[in-house]
């Protein structure tokens, strides 16, 4: 049974919507200033324009991803579940965010990352059952986590410890 068109367009703005809002708080919580510039970093960390351009892109497939989880969910309990693990995945990404970018503790931040992975591999295995194609599009996000993971190791190993 196929949704009705604005019910479809009802659940993709509103993922849209709180796609917008994680991309926006990190916005603000990430701040590329002095102190993340004496940050001696690895020689294979992308350019910094790349991040927003991947952070995009994760934020719309994992949109999408939800859209379709959304959709597949005939019941209201499992819809309840969908929300609740992306809206665990948002914050949990904010708060690797606010760990590294505004307490600068990358040590902190790296120790977070597994749990943020947690919520990312838990997505995919509750959506897999009702949408392969959802839970395949949070690959991506997988992908970039574990190489932000790799990266804030660098980063520790380059210029730990941290110390408040």
């Amino acid at each position: 049974m196929r949704a009705e068109p604005s019910r479809r367009w009802r659940v993709a703005g509103a993922a849209a919507g709180a796609a917008l809002l994680v991309a926006a708080l990190g916005g603000t919580i990430t701040k590329l200033g002095p102190w993340y510039a004496a940050l001696e970093k690895p020689p294979w960390q992308p350019p910094d324009i790349a991040f927003p351009v991947a952070w995009t892109v994760i934020y719309a497939l994992t949109a999408a991803s939800g859209v379709m989880a959304w959709l597949a969910s005939r019941e209201r309990v499992w819809r309840e579940w969908v929300i609740g693990l992306f809206a665990l995945n948002g914050f949990l990404n904010l708060v690797w965010s606010f760990l590294f970018f505004r307490l600068h503790r990358p040590d902190w931040a790296f120790l977070e990352v597994f749990a943020l992975l947690a919520s990312i591999l838990a997505l995919i295995v509750f959506l897999w059952p009702r949408t392969k194609l959802g839970a395949l599009l949070l690959a991506p996000y997988v992908v970039w986590v574990c190489f932000a993971a790799a990266l804030n190791w660098a980063i520790i190993a380059l210029n730990g410890p941290f110390v408040p």
